[in-house]
């Protein structure tokens, strides 16, 4: 059987809709369409395939190992048939555009130096970045909707099937506002600090295993007064405004910590650190702004490898 006449644009769409939205209802409204017309394309691909693509529970839809295999290929498929479209169409004089995913782990302090050198190089370049958790921006790399995802991922499964780079390696850290009531008590601060308020990154995510873990060495139970976010800012404005312990990344308040406007509470137990990462889908050529974008990284990160201070931007 010729499956290349039988597998329509449609089955694909459909496809990549579904993975990419985790449920049948949210990718027929994403369509257009109604729930039953998505279940059907669904189930004349995986006729034509001879294999299930979801497994479907009450919480909506994963992908099956067969899925994710075929989503290597389907998502870059269709994007380069989208970029190809858009050749003809579009204006040529229309500025290069890069699509990245930043996690929450290098968007305060890597992601602003990377895109100050990337805008004095390449003055016309426009960087649309996406942020949210690891699990989702991996799978708008899957789907061709992102060139490049940073950050510290490599625990998540949604890497698999695609190519990451190692960077450098970042510890987790504990973070007070200056004058907290444990700063001064050092280590012995471990059986008081249980009775104050956590910020922590959100349950599920590759950096909340990180986060979840050094409080295991440090034998500190959760508190039950949590505020769980991947938002930097606002965890960095309730942390200045109250007693809470902030469980960040250190890339995330490194700037502070130099300027003293954050404290770090020593409890003589340090995580081991995670690999902050660039991660690319080795299925489809990445276009020439990404590149870019990778040549950037690749010298800041550089410098954070080295333990040299932030430096400003150079062209």
């Amino acid at each position: 059987m010729n499956l290349d006449t039988r597998i329509k644009f449609r089955h694909l769409l459909c496809f990549l809709e579904i993975a990419r939205q985790g449920s049948f209802a949210r990718a027929a409204d994403a369509m257009a369409v109604s729930q039953p017309a998505i279940s059907k394309t669904l189930k004349e691909l995986e006729d034509l395939l001879g294999t299930r693509l979801f497994e479907r529970d009450k919480a909506g839809v994963e992908l099956t190992a067969a899925g994710t295999r075929f989503m290597r290929y389907a998502g870059p498929c269709v994007q380069a048939l989208r970029e190809g479209v858009n050749t003809l169409r579009s204006d040529r004089h229309e500025p290069p555009l890069v699509r990245v995913g930043v996690l929450s782990t290098v968007e305060s302090q890597l992601m602003p130096l990377v895109l100050q050198r990337l805008h004095a190089r390449h003055p016309a370049l426009v960087v649309s970045v996406a942020t949210g958790p690891g699990a989702y921006l991996l799978g708008q790399l899957h789907v061709g909707d992102l060139d490049l995802v940073i950050g510290r991922m490599t625990d998540s499964p949604q890497v698999q099937g695609l190519a990451f780079e190692h960077l450098y390696s970042e510890a987790m850290t504990l973070i007070v506002r200056p004058g907290h009531p444990l700063l001064p008590l050092g280590p012995a601060a471990r059986e008081a600090a249980s009775r104050y308020p956590l910020v922590l990154p959100l349950a599920g995510t590759t950096i909340r295993k990180h986060a979840d873990s050094l409080f295991v060495q440090c034998g500190i139970e959760l508190s039950a007064q949590r505020l769980e976010t991947l938002s930097p800012t606002l965890s960095r404005r309730y942390v200045l405004g109250s007693d809470a312990i902030w469980v960040a990344p250190r890339d995330a308040v490194r700037l502070e910590l130099g300027l003293g406007e954050l404290s770090e509470l020593d409890l003589g137990v340090h995580e081991p650190g995670g690999s902050v990462g660039l991660c690319s889908n080795a299925a489809l050529p990445l276009p020439l702004p990404a590149h870019w974008v990778c040549e950037v990284v690749r010298e800041v990160a550089g410098q954070y490898r080295q333990g040299e201070q932030a430096l400003p931007p150079q062209a």
